[in-house]
């Protein structure tokens, strides 16, 4: 898939305030601090569309973006870490699990984790809500060019191996770098091959 066209919609507090139309949805989400910004500007090659910033948890808003007038590409609130109290916290989460369990739209959830962590916790309660919620996603691998090729490889098959204590089968994955355009076809071609099953669909 080539992106010729990435354009901001809108951003909605709530599900009940994104777009009204049926395009297939895409969502981003991971830890605060992930790279998400930085890989929804290199997927769509379209440098400053998603604000990126130094301070973590700065998306606070269901941030839909329109790419190729033909499906939306939907950067979510991150989670975890970000100086906000519990109140500010609740609402978020409740604002990410309304749009995740109630868009019909939603085709797939992306979950960004940066490879070079060891598996934290509130990423392993994430992931593991969307199978109980049998929410269609997948894990993308940010800042892989932070660490030398082998240990990537590495470091990814340890995560992976790390949920198989729970899971009978395994979600696909992505390594990706935003620096290094690493990753950008895979993703961008797993998206492809969703949208022309569900046009296939439709015949």
């Amino acid at each position: 898939m080539e992106i010729k066209n990435s354009e901001f919609v809108l951003s909605a507090p709530n599900v009940s305030l994104c777009p009204a139309d049926n395009k297939p949805e895409y969502a981003f989400i991971g830890r605060s601090n992930v790279g998400k910004s930085s890989l929804i500007n290199m997927l769509c090659r379209h440098k400053g569309l998603a604000k990126t910033s130094a301070t973590p948890g700065k998306t606070l808003l269901i941030n839909h973006f329109i790419i190729n007038k033909e499906w939306y590409l939907v950067d979510l609130p991150g989670y975890g870490f970000a100086k906000r109290s519990k109140t500010e916290r609740q609402k978020l989460e409740n604002m990410i699990r309304g749009y995740i369990l109630q868009r019909q739209q939603l085709c797939n959830v992306f979950v960004l984790i940066d490879i070079r962590h060891d598996p934290q916790a509130i990423d392993r309660e994430f992931i593991d809500w969307l199978g109980e919620s049998s929410i269609p996603f997948c894990i993308v691998f940010t800042k892989a060019d932070k660490l030398a090729p082998t240990k990537v490889k590495t470091a990814a098959a340890a995560w992976m191996k790390h949920m198989e204590d729970r899971w009978e089968e395994l979600p696909p994955y992505f390594i990706t770098s935003a620096d290094k355009q690493l990753g950008r076809d895979e993703v961008l071609n797993y998206i492809e091959q969703i949208n022309k099953s569900l046009k296939e669909e439709e015949l």
